[in-house]
């Protein structure tokens, strides 16, 4: 008997034993799960989570377009220009500046920066030019939405690209503000030159091509023109991200080409950005960029692809971000949907991948989602402007695709400053509109690291300091909770 009473109150001391605690990353898991439980997300909760979530990077991110109106109206000041009440473009005529300026506010025909900030009907005009706010807010007629995206780039270029330094220092703070502490940015037309020779003969589609990009990089070379703009390119990246890099965030620059350019323009273009690439380590890839459904960049696109073919295997180090695919059925003939995605990666030589909104249209499209997924090559998802550009969202997105084939993606802003959104607000989209969990989105804030193009040691750096961040983030979160062990 006794014995046995010995057996039964050591089964209780047992029991009484209470479980191990829930990890933190656990509390968190479980709340999450309530937070996108039922038919309809709690979108507010959402926003806060994700505001305070540790996000890793933004890897698909326009400079000039992610700045937004209000600021450019600042430098439209600190330069003297206006803009003018008619068509809200930026004068940069110092004459006809310094006229407006000297008479009453009331009687400008061209506005200073201030005069827009304090005028709440010229601002809504500007910021529906200058960004895409209200846009299905209007009832009068309109540009379609993809043509009113990409309208609003003239509007703030005079001002743009002289502001670098400041643009950037308020990229960073804002980044830090909502915890994202990496930004690989599309910073500034890289060096261009034109031959009009270069242009006939590639055009003619009789040209031996590799000769024809021989004889113009050995041109270029002579060129001291276009070797002295590279030259300033590297100097303004030095001096715009000077004390941009610190413990809390990180920023690197990509040189892009404007795909609806002249050949010639074009292939320059991409010369400049490889050898800033390989020269600059703030330079981390070259992109090419612009509406990809112009005629001019449908009819080169397989000529751009080849250019980067030949010079990768000239810069096999240089790595390549290129938006392909950033294209929906009607934009095109269907037999443009064909093939964009899967020449970046072929022929181009692709590490990543911008927008890859045409997969489903590709030919051979698994086998391509495959070896996207063999080969690491992630997409990059653009929830906000895929939606406004291309009208695409819900199921109909193709990152319903690559989540079913196993093809890595990664979620970025775009052109946050047009869209007026954040990277936060990319995550909430991205949960209220797919099945979704604690894991895979913190999956895809480490991916946005992982997929850099930063050198492995600052790669390493930020992985770090992102576990880091993620143990404070899961602290405070339970910390907050009313009863932590029971959500």
């Amino acid at each position: 008997m006794h014995k046995k009473l010995l057996i039964a109150a050591a089964i209780a001391s047992t029991l009484a034993v209470p479980a191990h605690a829930a990890s933190n990353e656990d509390i968190v898991k479980r709340h999450f799960a309530s937070l996108v439980a039922g038919g309809q997300p709690k979108l507010a909760e959402l926003t806060l989570f994700f505001t305070m979530m540790p996000k890793g990077g933004d890897l698909h991110h326009h400079y000039s377009g992610a700045i937004y109106a209000e600021q450019f109206l600042d430098w439209v000041d600190r330069q003297a220009y206006c803009v003018n009440k008619a068509t809200y473009r930026i004068e940069t005529d110092k004459a006809v500046n310094d006229a407006q300026r000297a008479l009453p506010a009331k009687d400008r025909s061209c506005l200073t920066g201030a005069d827009v900030l304090l005028d709440n009907t010229v601002l809504a005009e500007v910021l529906q030019r200058w960004a895409t706010k209200d846009f299905y807010n209007h009832s009068g007629q309109q540009t379609p939405p993809d043509r009113t995206f990409f309208d609003t780039f003239p509007y703030f270029g005079p001002v743009s690209s002289t502001n670098t330094a400041d643009g950037l220092r308020t990229l960073k703070q804002r980044a830090i503000n909502e915890n994202v502490s990496y930004i690989e940015t599309v910073f500034e037309i890289a060096p261009l030159a034109q031959y009009a020779d270069f242009d006939q003969a590639v055009l003619s589609q009789r040209a031996d091509l590799n000769a024809q990009f021989e004889s113009l990089m050995a041109a270029l070379d002579k060129d001291a023109a276009w070797n002295g703009w590279i030259a300033a390119y590297d100097a303004n990246v030095n001096t715009s991200s000077a004390g941009i890099d610190d413990a809390q965030f990180t920023m690197r620059y990509q040189p892009f080409v404007l795909r609806f350019l002249s050949p010639s323009q074009v292939f320059s273009g991409m010369v400049s950005g490889f050898k800033l690439a390989r020269q600059n380590p703030k330079v981390v890839g070259v992109n090419i960029v612009g509406q990809e459904s112009t005629y001019v960049s449908m009819r080169d696109y397989t000529l751009h692809m080849q250019m980067f073919a030949f010079l990768k295997k000239k810069f096999p180090d240089v790595k390549l971000s290129l938006h392909a695919g950033e294209l929906s059925l009607g934009m095109v003939p269907p037999e443009g949907l064909q093939s964009h995605i899967a020449e970046a990666i072929n022929t181009a030589g692709a590490a990543r991948i911008g927008h890859g909104m045409d997969i489903a249209h590709e030919r051979n499209a698994l086998a391509l989602m495959k070896t996207m997924r063999d080969k690491a090559i992630p997409v990059e998802v653009n929830l906000t402007s895929n939606e406004f550009i291309l009208g695409i969202k819900g199921d109909q997105h193709p990152v319903t695709l690559y989540r079913k084939y196993g093809v890595p993606f990664i979620l970025a802003t775009d052109d946050a400053g047009v869209s007026r959104n954040n990277l936060s607000n990319e995550y909430v989209l991205y949960v209220s509109r797919y099945k979704t969990d604690y894991a895979e989105v913190k999956k895809l804030s480490y991916d946005s690291i992982r997929y850099s193009f930063l050198a492995e040691q600052d790669k390493q750096r930020l992985l770090k300091a992102l576990d880091a961040r993620f143990a404070k983030f899961e602290a405070d979160i339970v910390a907050a909770m009313p009863h932590p062990g029971k959500k």
